[in-house]
């Protein structure tokens, strides 16, 4: 008898999904129009965006309670990952999972957006042809147990639509159509589109520090400055525990100022930050993770 291969389920094209990113990208076009800009709306897109993207996903679903990178005061993280829920990228408890599948076989089959199925794959095709596995509660649920015995992460989980939706007549009551169009379409995809080429743009293009095998995770500088500091994906790849991800002096990291602020006032402890130590020719080759600041270099 030949050997019984095991059953792998394919992925789902969702056209739902594909409904939700049309309408979504069609709403955030109306701010180009007269009727819905204001430069108030303006300014609230860019402060909610910053909020949003480095101080909810990079800072609070990232690098905080995925990699558990840092320590922070149980409201104050509660308060960056509310943050991040306001990004519309799902709960904080399925993200936290799908990002460390991703980590643990990334550009593998088993990575729910390897950069290897092509660039349109890891940026948003993963989400319009879904996999069952990388959806599967229980697989979810097994990345992310140390999330699920908190009720306030699970609420967030559950209602993170229904929060949004609360947001936007919020910002509807105070500033009319302009800051729900600027507000809330234009910043979830201009948002969107930020983590997205993390996925894509940052295992495609650049340079790496740390060659790291079967790993296409690059560091990209413009993904960069675009993503708070993500886009220096080589180095998290190679240190994904670190709370810094910009390693090198040109490596800008703006969501690792935010922390350096948060750890002077005393509200971040317990940092891991990664340091680069060069060959003799000068090449960033090699490094490592530790608590603090004070390091000696590797031997």
């Amino acid at each position: 008898m030949g050997q019984i291969k095991a059953f792998t389920p394919k992925s789902q094209f969702s056209s739902g999904m594909v409904w939700y990113f049309a309408i979504f990208h069609g709403l955030a076009l109306l701010a180009f129009f007269p009727f819905a800009f204001s430069w108030s709306a303006v300014a609230l897109m860019l402060v909610l965006n910053w909020m949003t993207a480095s101080l909810g996903i990079c800072l609070g679903f990232h690098r905080f309670l995925t990699h558990r990178s840092l320590e922070l005061p149980k409201w104050l993280g509660y308060c960056f990952v509310f943050i991040g829920t306001l990004a519309l990228e799902n709960g904080p408890i399925k993200w936290v999972a799908q990002h460390r599948m991703h980590h643990a076989s990334s550009d593998t089959n088993q990575d729910p957006h390897s950069a290897r199925k092509g660039f349109w794959w890891a940026h948003m095709g993963w989400m319009v042809y879904r996999h069952p596995e990388h959806h599967n509660p229980f697989r979810i649920n097994r990345y992310a147990k140390d999330l699920l015995d908190d009720a306030f992460y699970v609420f967030l989980e559950k209602h993170f639509i229904a929060i949004q939706v609360v947001f936007g007549l919020i910002l509807f009551a105070i500033g009319g159509l302009p800051w729900v169009i600027w507000g809330i379409f234009l910043r979830v995809v201009l948002v969107y589109h930020q983590t997205w080429l993390v996925n894509s743009a940052a295992h495609t293009f650049g340079y790496k520090n740390v060659k790291l095998k079967n790993d296409l995770s690059t560091n990209c500088w413009w993904v960069g400055l675009l993503a708070f500091g993500e886009g220096w994906h080589n180095n998290h790849h190679a240190f994904p525990k670190s709370a810094r991800h910009g390693l090198r002096p040109w490596e800008v990291d703006m969501t690792w100022w935010t922390i350096s602020l948060l750890k002077t006032l005393g509200l971040a402890t317990n940092l891991q930050v990664a340091r680069l130590y060069p060959n003799r020719n000068n090449e960033y080759f090699n490094g490592e993770v530790v608590k603090g600041e004070a390091v000696r270099p590797a031997a």
